[in-house]
């Protein structure tokens, strides 16, 4: 197996594997004051393209900000519970659920919804969504690092 696979198959371990649910606001700001932003990030938007490079520690923190508005904005809920990470206290993987398409994020289903952002320190394999994305997040993510 070369090394590209390797890798891949390493996306799809971390992928299925196990995660921890950022239950509260106040959770999920620590996490993002413990993620260090110059650590070698892929930001992936799911049903945008893949990215082939990490991204720079600037791009991910404005990411990461901007991330956290919009969760807070759209998430209408006194609990976050749609961010998951790998290691709460050193993350190398975290799965971040839409808000408007969560199906079921938790728990037990045969046809899970996909996340709508990872960030991940492995190149992450092409995820293809069920439907596409809604015009308004494509904008959102297309825009975000202008």
């Amino acid at each position: 197996m070369d090394a590209t696979a390797q890798q891949h198959s390493e996306f799809d371990k971390l992928f299925d594997g196990t995660l921890y649910s950022l239950l509260s606001w106040k959770q999920l700001t620590a996490f993002w004051e413990r993620l260090d932003p110059s650590a070698g990030w892929f930001l992936y938007a799911v049903g945008e393209e893949r990215p082939e490079i990490q991204a720079d520690s600037e791009h991910v923190a404005t990411f990461m900000r901007e991330i956290d508005v919009l969760l807070r904005r759209e998430h209408h809920e006194d609990y976050c519970g749609i961010v998951y990470a790998d290691n709460l206290d050193t993350p190398g993987f975290v799965k971040i659920f839409d808000p408007n398409n969560l199906g079921v994020s938790c728990g037990f289903s045969d046809n899970p919804p996909l996340p709508g952002w990872v960030l991940c320190r492995v190149p992450p394999e092409d995820l293809k969504p069920s439907a596409p994305l809604p015009e308004g997040r494509k904008r959102w993510w297309r825009t975000l690092f202008d």
